[in-house]
């Protein structure tokens, strides 16, 4: 894929799931061995042309997500590059025991895709949220977590997931019409964060689809000459300490921000390194409360939540004039 301002508009406009699917097409094209497996998604994931393209590829299991793990493992233990995708909170909890062993104990290389993570289920309600898999996948030795932030970093994580020898767990968020972040190429690395913008005052690390409201609230604060920074940590796992550590040193307010639990995510995964470090920067950790909540379109959940642009400026703004 080229990866230019037409391509950045299209992925958007289809989403991450129907990134997701592109791009398998594009890769199978290249790798006759890449399997794709679902666990009873192929439509709802958009893969109903990779089955017609590539039948001896695609493996749909049915509702059976500690199965599909088991039968990952062995497709991957003979050579092949197994992704194996269904709703990111049945696929890391349902199967969270196999997961465990069969890839992160054995290590082979299967890459687990978790869509619809976050609060993007929206009126599916809290049974089908998926606010915990960071934490559980964290929890995992040899296990790497990628949350990437728009369209065109989705296609270049399911790139460098190919090239990479391991488990993985690959976190899509969002719906469709998904905000751009990156409108041409750049440089994406596997744990390597990236500075979207420089400040001196604050440092907002974000993830997933906080990337773009915390480049919006960053405008909103640089109006009220408040200089930040802004970093998307599109790996969570393992940690870019090194770019944490420029920050600490650099800014005086450390803000994370994620639509994911802030118990064991990458606000959890800052401070764990955080608090190895002898300094007196504080952390604003903003994300979803340890709670169950309500039930509601997606836009309104992060609303609800306070996860909006104009919300986290508010939140870092009265944390900042407290320093």
């Amino acid at each position: 894929m080229i990866f230019d301002k037409k391509n950045a508009r299209f992925l958007s406009m289809l989403g991450h799931r129907g990134t997701f699917s592109i791009m398998m097409t594009e890769l199978a094209e290249q790798m006759e061995h890449l399997i794709v497996m679902t666990a009873d998604m192929g439509y709802l994931t958009g893969l109903e042309k990779f089955k017609k393209k590539y039948p001896e590829q695609f493996y749909n299991v049915g509702i059976a997500e500690q199965n599909m793990i088991g039968i990952a493992s062995g497709l991957a233990k003979v050579g092949n590059i197994v992704f194996a995708t269904t709703y990111a909170n049945f696929i890391t909890m349902r199967s969270y025991e196999q997961i465990r062993l069969n890839l992160g104990y054995m290590k082979f290389n299967v890459k687990i895709v978790g869509t619809g993570a976050g609060l993007s289920m929206g009126m599916s309600g809290n049974s089908h949220y998926g606010l915990e898999d960071v934490a559980l996948m964290r929890a995992i030795p040899n296990m790497m977590v990628v949350s990437p932030a728009d369209g065109i970093e989705i296609a270049k994580t399911l790139v460098a997931a190919t090239e990479y020898e391991g488990p993985m767990y690959i976190r899509l968020s969002g719906t469709l019409n998904q905000p751009i972040i990156y409108r041409e190429d750049y440089k994406f690395e596997l744990g390597k964060a990236i500075t979207l913008k420089e400040g001196r005052d604050i440092t907002l690390i974000a993830t997933g689809t906080m990337v773009y409201e915390c480049l919006k609230a960053a405008e909103e604060l640089e109006s009220q000459e408040i200089s930040v920074r802004v970093i998307n940590m599109h790996t969570i796992k393992p940690l870019d300490t090194e770019i944490i550590d420029e920050a600490l040193k650099e800014t005086r307010l450390l803000v994370t921000v994620e639509e994911h639990s802030v118990i064991g995510g990458l606000s959890s995964a800052v401070a764990e390194y955080k608090s190895t470090k002898c300094t007196l920067v504080p952390q604003l950790k903003i994300g979803l409360p340890d709670q169950f909540g309500v039930v509601g379109e997606y836009k309104y959940l992060l609303e609800y939540y306070g996860l909006t642009a104009r919300q986290i400026a508010q939140k870092v703004k009265a944390r900042y004039e407290l320093l």
